[in-house]
């Protein structure tokens, strides 16, 4: 049977991202776990942000970590990274729409280029959840920006 070279092309595409997910589950070290470090960047986040912080360490360790990494680091060419993510510590509102609405299409970050699909978590996450999760990931690893409510995520609309 013939393939053609888009399917192929694709078939490639899924295999690495399929890859780089498992490398990053089972990339610990011998010192602690992915889950682990993740916990502990989110209690360095709770300094700044609150106990909001601290639920959002929890939820992005459970549903984002595997493509954005523990460390928020990203998977070069693949999954952008977090830290020190201008989009992710600038307007709120944008970051908040990303999570809630998902993304596609090419994007650059720290002068990489991105071009991926970023699930809608507004499906499957509450708004309180979002909030937790944006809250954590704009002040984990070196981000410095300020908590999102509930109220700003139930405010950002498709």
């Amino acid at each position: 049977m013939k393939r053609s070279g888009t399917t192929c092309v694709a078939a490639l595409l899924l295999i690495g991202a399929l890859t780089a997910c498992a490398k990053s589950s089972g990339g610990a070290t011998a010192s602690s776990s992915p889950s682990e470090a993740a916990e502990a960047t989110a209690s360095a986040a709770v300094a700044q942000n609150g106990v909001a912080a601290n639920a959002g360490g929890k939820l992005f360790t459970q549903n984002c970590s595997s493509c954005h990494q523990p460390n928020g680091q990203g998977v070069q060419g693949t999954f952008p990274p977090l830290a020190g993510n201008t989009t992710v510590t600038g307007d709120p509102s944008v970051v908040i729409h990303i999570v809630k609405y998902g993304l596609n299409g090419k994007v650059s970050v720290k002068g990489t280029d991105y071009n991926g699909m970023m699930p809608a978590w507004g499906q499957s996450l509450s708004n309180a959840d979002i909030a937790s999760i944006v809250t954590y990931v704009r002040s984990a690893w070196g981000n410095q920006a300020s908590a999102v409510t509930q109220a700003e995520v139930t405010a950002v609309s498709q």
